[in-house]
């Protein structure tokens, strides 16, 4: 029984899960082109070549510091939904989402060969490659009964759904 009411906790928690490794999938691509439209492409091969120089733990360190200046940011959108400025709280936390995420992938991408010289970091990194695994796993049967039913082959909401709208269309072009 518990099993069963724990069950959606799971799934939110696997598409949580699955959010962010989408953003981080599609905001690393999007940081390199960023780093080859601007001089961090020099930038980027200066830090690898600093990083390589240094001892695993230090470059733990650079790797976390630039999480460090997006938390003030995200005060900053605390601040702005408690004073109920929705839309403006809503963009920064997203900024802050999306920046913190792209500048993240950007520096793990160059330290990623140091931090896996940690046997606990690569343990860590091996267990949250799994945990994506299986988050795929309990969120693709979800993914595709959705997919069957906005497919609308002609059973399920979808269809009944479109058909309303169609007659909804039609009695709003016959009234004009």
């Amino acid at each position: 029984m518990l099993r069963r009411l724990l069950q959606p906790v799971w799934v939110l928690l696997a598409i949580v899960f699955l959010i962010e490794a989408w953003l981080w999938d599609h905001l690393e691509p999007i940081v390199a082109k960023v780093v080859a439209a601007i001089p961090l492409a020099r930038f980027k091969q200066w830090l690898s070549d600093r990083v390589d120089a240094l001892s695993p733990a230090v470059t733990l360190v650079i790797f976390a510091v630039p999480i460090i200046p997006l938390f003030p940011l995200k005060l900053v959108g605390l601040w702005l939904l408690t004073h109920e400025y929705w839309l403006s709280g809503v963009s920064t936390f997203l900024f802050a989402k999306l920046l913190g995420v792209g500048v993240t992938a950007f520096v793990f991408d160059v330290t990623r060969d140091k931090l896996l010289e940690m046997r606990w970091f690569e343990r860590i990194y091996d267990l949250v490659l799994k945990i994506r695994a299986r988050a795929v796993e309990l969120v693709n049967p979800i993914k595709q009964r959705i997919r069957e039913l906005i497919a609308g082959n002609g059973e399920g909401w979808s269809s009944r759904t479109l058909r309303l709208i169609q007659r909804f269309r039609k009695s709003v072009h016959q009234a004009r």
